[in-house]
C-alpha cells in the first residue's frame, strides 16, 4: 500500500491534465462500476447536497483526485433525470479560500427561490495544522458550478471539540425558521449535534443548543452526517455514530442508523417511536443522505457511501476507490424504513439469464420457500468458496459471509455479518455491479450492502432447492466521461 505524505495528500489540482494519466489507469480497472456513481480518479467518499430541481437530480460527493487516499476534497458535481442515468458534470466545489483551505467537506442543499444553496464545512488549518471547520454556503449557478458566500454562516464553538461538520439544513414550515443541525464531538468525547436556527437562509444565524435524542444522551462518540427529514406523519433522523461498537457489527466503530419519530423544536429533542435501527447490514455502508425537495411527501430518496471511514479496499492497488450506493426509495411503514431500488431500474436488463453463470452486471430475483436455505456467489465452476448467504429458518437469521473470496479484505474489521429477520425471509433482490453487491429482502425491509471483488474464476452461483431464482443481465448507466 502506497505511503502518501501530507504533501502529497493535499496538492491543489491545477489542471486535468495533472490527473489525465491517472484516469487512463482508472478507467480499465475490471472493478469500475457500470450502474454505481464513483469517482473518476482517485477517492469519492460521502454524497452531498442531494437535490432535486426543475426535473433534475442533483447530487455530489467528496472527492480527492490523487489517489486511494483521504486528502484534499473537493465536491464532485453528477446529474441526473431519472435516477438511474447519471452524467458528470465536474468539480462544483474547490477548496479555494482562507476558510476551506483544507478541504470542502459534507453538506446538504435546499430549493429557495428557484435557487439551489448548499450548505457545507469549509475545513481550515493553520500553520501549525491545526483545525478550525468553518459552516459555509455556496449558490450553484446556471453554469452548475457553485458559488460561495465571500464569509462563512458560523465559525465553530470553541466549548467543543475541533470536530464540528456536515451541516444539514431544514426549512421548518410551522416555525418560519431554517435550521441547521451540525455533527459534533463534546469535549468529552460525547457524540451529539449542535443546532443553529435563522429566519433568513443566508445570515442571523445563532446557536440555539444541542439536539436532544430521548433515551440516547450518552450514545457514540461523534455523530457524523446527520439527517433529518418528514415522509408521511413521521419525521426520520439519520446518522453515524463513531468511536463505539455497537451490537452485531463486529469490531467496527462507524455505523449508520436510523429513529423514526417525532421532532420537537421547540425543546430540540427527538423522540424516538422505538430503539435505534440499522440503516444497512452490510460491510460497507455510511454517510447516508436523503435527496431534499422530493415532490412526494409520503417517500423520501436516499443514497449512502459505499465504504467505511477506515477500512481498505482492493483497488488501492489500482490508485482508486469508492462508489456511492443506488438510489433508494424510502418508506415509512411503522416504525421501520422500508427501501427499494429506484423505480424503473428494471429498464436496464437486457435479457433474462439460466444456467449457474453470474455476469459482472446482474439482477437476481429469489424466492424462499420458508425452509433454511444457501445461496453462494461468486463460486467457482465447481461451486466451491464464494460469498456465502445462510438462512436459519429456526432463528430467521440471514448470515452473509465474504471469508472464501479470494480477494479478502478488512479481516480485522468483520467477514461475516447477521442480518436478524422479525419475520420468515422470502425474498431477495440482489443487485451485483462490477465490485458491489445490494440485497433488498422482504421487499426493502432489511438491506445489506458490500464490496466485493470477484477473480475471473469467481463467476458462478449456486443454490439449494428451498431457492427459486430468476436472473437479468444488466447494461451500464454511468458515464465514465473525463471532465474536470
Amino acid at each position: 500500500m502506497k505511503e502518501w505524505t501530507r504533501e502529497e495528500r493535499y496538492r491543489v489540482l491545477k489542471s486535468k491534465d495533472e490527473i489525465a494519466p491517472l484516469y487512463e489507469i482508472n478507467k480499465v480497472s475490471n472493478y469500475r462500476q457500470k450502474f454505481h456513481v464513483q469517482p473518476i480518479t482517485g477517492l469519492s467518499n460521502d454524497p452531498n447536497g442531494f437535490i432535486y430541481h426543475q426535473g433534475k437530480w442533483h447530487l455530489f460527493y467528496q472527492w480527492c483526485p490523487w489517489g486511494a487516499v483521504h486528502g484534499l476534497k473537493y465536491w464532485y458535481h453528477v446529474v441526473s433525470k431519472d435516477l438511474i442515468h447519471w452524467e458528470n458534470e465536474g468539480v462544483a466545489l474547490a477548496p479555494d479560500t482562507v476558510f476551506d483551505n483544507k478541504g470542502c467537506y459534507s453538506g446538504t442543499g435546499i430549493s429557495s427561490h428557484d435557487q439551489i444553496y448548499v450548505f457545507y464545512t469549509g475545513n481550515h488549518r493553520d500553520e501549525n495544522w491545526v483545525r478550525k471547520p468553518y459552516t459555509c454556503v455556496a449558490k450553484l449557478n446556471e453554469e452548475g458550478k457553485l458559488i460561495k458566500k465571500d464569509t462563512p454562516l458560523f465559525a465553530p464553538r470553541e466549548d467543543y471539540t475541533e470536530h464540528q461538520r456536515d451541516p444539514m439544513i431544514v426549512y421548518v414550515e410551522e416555525k418560519q425558521k431554517y435550521f441547521i443541525f451540525i455533527g459534533a464531538r463534546s469535549n468529552e468525547g460525547r457524540g451529539t449535534a449542535l443546532v443553529y436556527s435563522s429566519s433568513k437562509l443566508l445570515d442571523e444565524w445563532s446557536f440555539q443548543g444541542e439536539l436532544r435524542v430521548k433515551g440516547y444522551e450518552e450514545f457514540g462518540g461523534m455523530w457524523e452526517c446527520p439527517c433529518l427529514t418528514t415522509i408521511g406523519d413521521k419525521d426520520v433522523l439519520i446518522f453515524s455514530p463513531q468511536y463505539t461498537k455497537l451490537p452485531g457489527r463486529g469490531e467496527c466503530t462507524n455505523h449508520n442508523i436510523y429513529f423514526v419519530g417525532k421532532m420537537d423544536y421547540d425543546t430540540l429533542t427527538f423522540i424516538p417511536d422505538t430503539h435505534y435501527r440499522y440503516l444497512d447490514y452490510g460491510f460497507d455502508f455510511y454517510a447516508a443522505q436523503m435527496a431534499a425537495n422530493v415532490e412526494d411527501k409520503n417517500k423520501g430518496v436516499m443514497i449512502a457511501w459505499m465504504g467505511l471511514p477506515d477500512n481498505h479496499y482492493p483497488t488501492e492497488e489500482e490508485q482508486w476507490e469508492g462508489s456511492l450506493t443506488l438510489p433508494r426509495e424510502i418508506f415509512v411503514e411503522g416504525d421501520r424504513l422500508i427501501q427499494k431500488p429506484i423505480a424503473g431500474f428494471t429498464k436496464l436488463r437486457t435479457k433474462e439469464l439460466s444456467g449457474r453463470v453470474l455476469p459482472s452486471l446482474v439482477e437476481l430475483e429469489v424466492k424462499c420457500d420458508g425452509h433454511s436455505s444457501d445461496l453462494r456467489l461468486f463460486t467457482k465452476k465447481d461451486g466451491s468458496d464464494g460469498l456465502m448467504i445462510h438462512y436459519d429458518s429456526h432463528y430467521k437469521m440471514i448470515t452473509v459471509d465474504k471469508s472464501h473470496l479470494d480477494k479478502r479484505f478488512n479481516e480485522e474489521v468483520f467477514e461475516a455479518l447477521d442480518i436478524p429477520l422479525d419475520e420468515d425471509l422470502d425474498s431477495m433482490s440482489i443487485f451485483i455491479d462490477q465490485s458491489s453487491i445490494e440485497l433488498f429482502i422482504n421487499d426493502g425491509k432489511y438491506t445489506f450492502t458490500a464490496h466485493v471483488y470477484p477473480t475471473e474464476e469467481e463467476s458462478y452461483f449456486d443454490h439449494d432447492e428451498h431457492l427459486d431464482i430468476k436472473s437479468y443481465e444488466l447494461c451500464s448507466s454511468v458515464d465514465e466521461d473525463f471532465i474536470v
